[in-house]
């Protein structure tokens, strides 16, 4: 590993802010591809709806289910003062409590008490170091109250996160099935009916993880050195039968959160299948990546553990080279944007 791959600052890079997509292509499949081939070097810019073109036969795609809930409330204490609450999960735990994110022009301070209209109030109880315990009156039901009241949590740099009836729809994969994720795998947004059609016209499998995205998916790195940054947990689960489908099959992960169930289950001996286990799995240059053969994922933000884990698998000079490139072919960058097909050396 060289020494600038372990600087924060190694992962920069500029991107115009008209190449942020602020909403999705018209169709899913519809965005652009950016295919690399490690073993040729060959850069190839094509369509997602092309994408068994460039798979072979003997390989099963790896997709991940889970399923955004509505987690976004806004509320305001009786002196007017008004804050925003990204609910962490959308069941109270034992305590009757939930994790939340708070944002606020106000100071944020234990025993507070926001309200919501109905008359429902959210009281903090506790403080962390990025998140809030909350306690819910008259809330009996979380995900009942959720529904009601929070909107669909796209990312701050989409319209500055609020949502609209469309994100509804398009900030969720067409194969979403388990809820209980803050954010949208949003590789496995391009997919279409049309899309699994080519490729199992091709004889292309496909398997499914659950992996629920939370804040160690998205919090940003903070620390100078990228080893002192500490990945919060996520669950994940894979049934033992999507485990037999990728075995002695070329796999391509789609998406960074899939790559990361499928390495943790791969380097912990303990995971167990068809449990829900937890992951903190850190994957940056130097760190060694054995479960696929191909990555299937979008362009990510600037210094992020999702650029260093794309970086992992064919190195930070190739990947900010590959980056740049496609700032120059003006791709759409981020959730909406467009995605990138990395196919490893050995699987052709």
């Amino acid at each position: 590993m060289k020494n600038l791959d372990l600087l924060t600052n190694s992962y920069d890079y500029d991107l115009p802010s008209e190449l942020i997509a602020q909403t999705p292509s018209d169709k899913r499949d519809q965005s652009r591809l950016l295919v690399f081939d490690e073993s040729t070097q060959v850069i190839t810019h094509a369509r997602f709806d092309q994408l068994a073109s460039f798979l072979e036969e003997d390989t099963c795609i790896a997709l991940n289910n889970t399923k955004v809930f509505s987690s976004r409330v806004f509320a305001q204490k009786s002196t007017g003062s008004k804050a925003e609450f990204l609910f962490l999960d959308n069941k109270l735990d034992e305590d009757k409590t939930v994790e939340v994110m708070i944002k606020s022009n106000g100071k944020k301070k234990v025993g507070d008490t926001y309200f919501v209209e109905g008359n429902k109030s959210i009281k903090v109880i506790s403080r962390g170091e990025l998140t809030f315990k909350v306690s819910l009156g008259n809330i009996a039901e979380l995900d009942c109250f959720l529904k009601e009241h929070a909107k669909i949590p796209i990312p701050p740099y989409i319209r500055n996160g609020e949502s609209d009836q469309r994100d509804i729809l398009r900030y969720q994969t067409t194969f979403a099935e388990v809820e209980g994720s803050i954010a949208a795998p949003t590789a496995g947004l391009h997919f279409t009916d049309s899309v699994f059609k080519s490729l199992e016209d091709k004889k292309i499998q496909k398997a499914f993880v659950t992996l629920h995205v939370g804040i160690g998916t998205f919090r940003p790195v903070f620390e100078e050195n990228i080893l002192d940054h500490k990945m919060h947990s996520e669950i994940f689960k894979i049934h033992c039968n999507e485990l037999e489908k990728l075995k002695n099959k070329k796999t391509i992960a789609v998406g960074t959160t899939t790559l990361r169930t499928l390495e943790s289950m791969k380097v912990n001996q303990s995971y167990k299948s068809n449990h829900y286990n937890s992951t903190d799995i850190f994957l940056y240059p130097g760190k060694e990546v054995t479960s696929i053969h191909g990555l299937l994922t979008n362009f990510h933000l600037p210094k992020s553990t999702l650029l260093m884990l794309v970086s992992s698998l064919i190195g930070r000079e190739k990947t900010l080279d590959l980056y740049r490139q496609a700032i120059e072919e003006k791709y759409r960058f981020y959730s909406y944007g467009d995605a990138m097909l990395i196919l490893r050396k050995g699987y052709r």
